[in-house]
């Protein structure tokens, strides 16, 4: 009796955590003691061994948190969350120790007339597209998710093929359709193309909050408003170009990053990096309150197939706090017609002011994924 009433105080707690206590270590309590829809364990001491076999035990259409809570382990898999699976919440043990990853990418059959051609035959073997291998017909990232209000906290994403191999084509981690989609204390990575944002509708959300994110080339990219705060954008080679979005006009924010750091290796050191390119349509990208800890290209931007409606950056830093100027930031654009055009390079105090959590995901719906979250500031800026 008195062990039934401690978990349905804790489950209590859970779903209405406050946003200035820590909880994470009420979270492993909860795990062990029945809060958890279902456990998965790659030693099988869980309901399932597999993340994906604990997603398909989920009711279709649930109104309600379905809370998966995965224990360390090598999760060597792919994993797919269908639209009709919302609100899944993945809670890892430990970001370090709970790892998903798998080798795969999307390689188109090589050409032997390619400089690129040896490389290119390499990808192949681990390519979706080609019928002899072994990942033929997978889908092209190694996490999925088409269910809104998807959430998952401490774990590890991982595209093998782009961590290890340290280069292209495009390798995903994870690629989300959804909307309401967030994510706490995850790390990402690969190298080309890491995270694919929503491209489904021009105003699906996504929350991103004290998560790592690796890659060298658009490794954050697609469309949807996204809100990253507090995140690690880590870079991994000269010249590489952090974001890649591509939004339709009547996308009302865009990509959003706030209080986040810039970092990377020796590498990437080399004052190269870019902030992003405008891959499709009218991209908006702002950076605010930035610490870069490795040196930006002063132009900050650089062209590819659209024109930016927003590229800018307010109030960055550099390693040693000392304010970074953005006078040569870049603001003629030119696109995949060889148009030319104009974007906004510089925000108001104002202006900057605009972008908060409130504006951009709370919404009129009241989605407010912060509540999910157990490791927070003490205060939310």
């Amino acid at each position: 009796m008195i062990r039934q009433i401690l978990v349905s105080i804790l489950l209590t707690y859970v779903q209405f955590c406050s946003p200035f206590f820590c909880c994470a270590s009420i979270i492993k309590t909860i795990a062990l003691n029945g809060g958890h829809n279902v456990v998965v364990s790659a030693d099988g001491t869980g309901d399932y061994k597999t993340i994906q076999k604990a997603i398909d035990s989920a009711p279709k259409h649930c109104g309600e948190p379905y809370r998966i809570y995965v224990k360390n382990g090598d999760y060597n898999e792919v994993i797919t969350v269908p639209i009709e699976k919302r609100f899944i919440h993945l809670i890892g043990q430990d970001k370090q120790q709970t790892r998903v990853h798998f080798m795969l990418n999307v390689q188109s059959l090589p050409k032997p007339d390619s400089k690129w051609y040896q490389t290119d035959t390499a990808a192949w073997e681990f390519s979706v597209h080609n019928p002899k291998a072994a990942v033929y017909r997978y889908p092209g990232a190694v996490v999925s998710i088409y269910g809104d209000d998807f959430y998952a906290e401490n774990i590890s994403f991982i595209n093998d093929w782009g961590l290890e191999r340290q280069s292209g084509p495009q390798a995903l981690a994870i690629r989300i359709q959804a909307d309401r989609v967030a994510f706490s204390g995850c790390i990402f990575r690969s190298f080309q193309d890491t995270w694919m944002t929503s491209t489904r509708k021009p105003n699906d959300r996504l929350y991103v909050y004290n998560c790592w994110i690796e890659g060298a080339v658009d490794y954050f990219y697609g469309g949807g408003n996204a809100y990253v705060e507090h995140c690690t954008l880590y870079n991994v080679r000269s010249g590489s170009v952090i974001v890649a979005p591509s939004h339709k006009e009547e996308t009302k924010w865009g990509y959003v990053f706030k209080y986040c750091t810039i970092d990377g290796n020796t590498a990437a050191a080399d004052g190269k990096v870019k902030l992003g390119r405008p891959w499709h349509d009218q991209p908006k990208a702002v950076f605010l309150y930035t610490r870069m800890n490795i040196p930006v290209a002063k132009e900050g931007w650089t062209d590819m197939g659209g024109i930016p409606k927003i590229f800018a950056d307010y109030k960055s830093i550099d390693v040693s706090g000392n304010a970074i100027g953005t006078d040569n930031r870049k603001t003629r654009f030119k696109n995949s017609n060889n148009e030319m055009g104009v974007s906004k390079a510089i925000l108001t105090d104002a202006e900057a002011a605009s972008y908060t959590y409130d504006t951009v995901i709370v919404g009129n719906d009241q989605w407010n994924p912060r509540k999910f979250i157990c490791t927070k500031p003490q205060v939310w800026k």
